[in-house]
């Protein structure tokens, strides 16, 4: 039971990062924000090899940010309720809240652009495997902005990579059942 309560402790300190990764395919569904559809990278290349892809988007990346620092706020609100309070790793209203929304939210979205740059050095397209960075670049990006500013346990930032191992994967195969994403990863 502890280990339970300890992972939904880490998935639930790790809600704005996962917020923010889902945003992108969700607005893109959605169609909003059209004008911020456009490719981080405008389309330029390195090699004949797009830089990121036309699917990196503005739209993507600043709607992240934006939604997972939204459920940021809404975890410092919610550290007000005891059972909150219990499952938070983190006092939320001792830390900076604007600046770890943001930054874990800012790492989030780095981690997949640069991965994304990985991938196209490597001639894989977008949504072609690269297990398991598909399921966990945002977590490593999360972590190397983050973790300066929040200083956590090593031992947590590994259950969360493990678990959004896994949930990712179960994730993406609803999104991809539901028509949200083009690829089961």
């Amino acid at each position: 039971m502890r280990l339970l309560i300890y992972l939904l402790s880490c998935l639930y300190f790790f809600l704005p990062a996962y917020v923010c990764n889902m945003t992108p395919p969700l607005s893109k569904k959605a169609g909003i924000l059209m004008s911020l559809a456009k490719p981080i990278d405008s389309g330029k290349t390195i090699g004949g090899k797009p830089i990121l892809g036309s699917h990196k988007t503005w739209r993507g990346a600043l709607l992240g940010i934006f939604t997972g620092m939204l459920v940021a706020f809404l975890q410092f609100y919610l550290y007000h309720f005891p059972f909150f309070k219990k499952l938070s790793l983190i006092n939320y209203q001792t830390i900076n809240i604007l600046v770890f929304g943001f930054l874990i939210c800012f790492g989030a979205v780095l981690g997949d652009l640069s991965f994304a740059f990985i991938k196209r050095r490597l001639g894989l397209k977008p949504g072609a495997a690269f297990l398991p960075f598909d399921q966990t670049n945002y977590v490593i990006g999360a972590f190397v902005i983050s973790q300066p500013f929040l200083k956590l346990p090593l031992l947590i930032w590994i259950a969360i990579f493990i678990s959004t191992f896994f949930l990712h994967i179960i994730v993406n195969r609803l999104g991809y059942h539901l028509g949200l994403h083009k690829a089961k990863w």
